[in-house]
């Protein structure tokens, strides 16, 4: 099957109303709630009318997707860019596997670059910004595989558990990205 918006071994597809019970198991999962500053646990039907908003709004304010697995279409977690703006050419880019048992085998790198592609193909973005937590490692890991780049640390800026801890701000520009495709295609024969 053929994807428009693929890499690797993922694809991306706009929400469904189906997809409500997959997203209330993810957004009520306590490591991802912390990883991915969910906030707190929603109620079934408060989940089905997120889900529903994102099917209605998609592609007005934002691009929200549910990422797949490319060998059997399951879905496995969210990707979306949002806080478009178009005069700028920027928008920012969140991110989350919520299946658990898929964490740590590269799917989340292959979501950025489907959604990286898109967002300078499609969109015709000049970049791409993220925030992530430090004690996130395994993300920034995916970001710099993706070719994002450190711009900032916000210290001090979320309270969890007690403790502050710091946030990063990284992003990729138009030119990084044509230069990164470019090392990561093969070459010709």
């Amino acid at each position: 099957m053929t994807h428009l918006l693929r890499s690797g071994n993922v694809f991306l597809r706009p929400f469904e109303p189906d997809d409500a019970d997959a997203f209330h198991r993810w957004s009520s999962d306590a490591d991802l709630i912390r990883l991915a500053s969910l906030g707190p646990p929603p109620s079934r039907a408060s989940t089905r009318r997120r889900v529903e908003r994102r099917v209605e709004e998609h592609g007005k304010d934002a691009h929200t997707f549910v990422i797949c697995l490319a060998d059997d279409g399951r879905p496995i977690g969210e990707a979306s860019l949002f806080h478009l703006d178009q005069v700028n050419g920027t928008a920012e880019l969140g991110i989350f596997i919520g299946e658990k048992e898929e964490w740590g085998k590269g799917y989340g790198t292959d979501a950025v670059n489907a959604l990286v592609d898109f967002g300078f193909g499609w969109l015709r973005l000049e970049r791409v910004w993220l925030e992530v937590w430090t004690e996130n490692p395994r993300a920034i890991r995916s970001y710099q595989k993706a070719g994002f780049i450190h711009e900032a640390t916000l210290r001090h800026d979320r309270f969890e558990d007690g403790v502050f801890t710091d946030g990063h701000i990284m992003a990729i520009l138009r030119d990084e990205w044509l230069a990164f495709a470019r090392r990561a295609a093969p070459a010709p024969a």
